[in-house]
C-alpha cells in the first residue's frame, strides 16, 4: 500500500498521540490530502538529515507508524495544528519523492507477534512495577527543577456504542507527571486512563512514554515480538531508575539542533 510520509526527528509508537504544527507547503498538502480522503500518513524517524528545506532528508528508519488525524485546526494563512494518533506499524519498501510535493512510501503493515504469551504477561507486570518507580523518581526533589512529562495517549472508551466512532475529545488524554506533586498516582495519569491489560498495547504505550534516546525508542518500535519489546523496556527502565535514583541522566543532544537552527 502507498501512504504519504511525514519524516520527523521523533519516533511515534502505536497508542501515542503526537501534536504537529504544519507550516511547510508540502506538508500542508499532505494534511489536506489526508483530511479529504481519511487516509493515514506515516511518521518515520529521520536518522540523518533534516525534514525541512529543499534538500529534504538523507536517511530514514525502515520502520514507522501509521498516524491518523484525530483533531485538526487550520489557521487563516494555511498552517495546521494537528493531533495524530499512532495506530500501527509498517515497513518501508520504497520511497517516491517525485509524484507528490511530499514523500510517498510503499509500505507493508507489520503484524504484532506476542511470542510466549504467559511470559509476555509476566514481563508486563514487571514493567508496570518498574514504570511506577520510574514516575516516582521523575518528580523533582526539594531544591530541584525538572521538566514536566506531558505525553498524549489514545484511550479505549466504553461510553459509546460499539458501532459508533468515539469523539476525538474522548479518545485523547494526556499523561502528565507533575514533578512537584506529592502523589504520583494523581500526577501521572488522568482519571480516565487505565493500565492496558494487553501486553502488546502496554509495551507500545511505555515505549512511547519513557524518556530515552531516539535510537533506543526506534529499536523498541522495531522489536519483532511483544516479549522482546518488554524485555528491552525492563532493561531500559532499570537503567533509568538507577540513573534517577542517583540524580544522573545520560546526555543526549537534540539532533534537530546539530545542524543549526530549524527554519520554517
Amino acid at each position: 500500500m502507498d501512504i504519504p510520509l511525514f519524516p520527523l526527528h521523533t519516533v511515534l509508537c502505536p497508542g501515542i498521540v503526537v501534536p504537529l504544527h504544519v507550516f511547510e507547503e508540502r506538508y500542508r498538502a499532505l494534511t489536506q490530502h489526508c483530511l479529504d480522503t481519511g487516509q493515514p500518513f506515516g511518521v518515520v524517524l529521520i536518522k540523518n538529515g533534516r525534514e525541512v528545506g529543499d534538500r529534504g532528508v538523507l536517511s530514514l528508519a525502515g520502520v514507522g507508524a501509521f498516524a491518523e488525524i484525530r483533531q485538526a485546526g487550520r489557521y487563516p494563512d494555511g498552517r495546521y495544528d494537528l493531533l495524530a494518533a499512532g495506530t500501527g506499524r509498517f515497513a518501508i519498501e520504497s520511497v517516491d519523492a517525485a509524484s507528490e510535493p511530499y514523500l510517498v512510501a510503499e509500505v507493508t503493515p507489520l503484524d504484532d507477534e506476542v511470542g510466549d504469551e504467559p511470559r509476555a504477561e509476566r514481563l508486563a507486570a514487571s514493567a508496570i512495577g518498574r514504570f511506577v518507580r520510574y514516575l516516582e523518581l521523575m518528580r523533582a526533589r526539594d531544591g530541584e527543577t525538572a521538566e514536566e512529562l506531558d505525553i498524549r495517549v489514545e484511550l479505549e472508551t466504553s461510553a459509546h456504542d460499539d458501532d459508533a466512532a468515539p469523539a476525538a475529545d474522548d479518545q485523547v488524554a494526556a499523561i502528565v507527571s507533575d514533578t512537584a506533586s506529592d502523589e504520583v498516582d494523581e500526577a501521572s495519569t488522568t482519571p480516565d486512563l487505565a493500565i492496558p491489560d494487553d501486553p502488546t498495547v502496554l509495551s507500545y504505550l511505555l515505549s512511547g512514554i519513557v524518556q530515552v534516546e531516539l535510537p533506543r525508542r526506534q529499536a523498541l518500535l522495531e522489536a519483532e515480538t511483544t516479549v522482546e519489546r518488554l524485555e528491552a523496556l525492563i532493561r531500559l527502565l532499570d537503567r533509568e531508575v538507577m540513573l534517577l535514583t542517583n540524580r544522573l541522566r545520560l546526555f543526549s543532544p537534540d539532533p534537530r539542533l546539530m545542524g543549526g537552527a530549524r527554519q520554517s
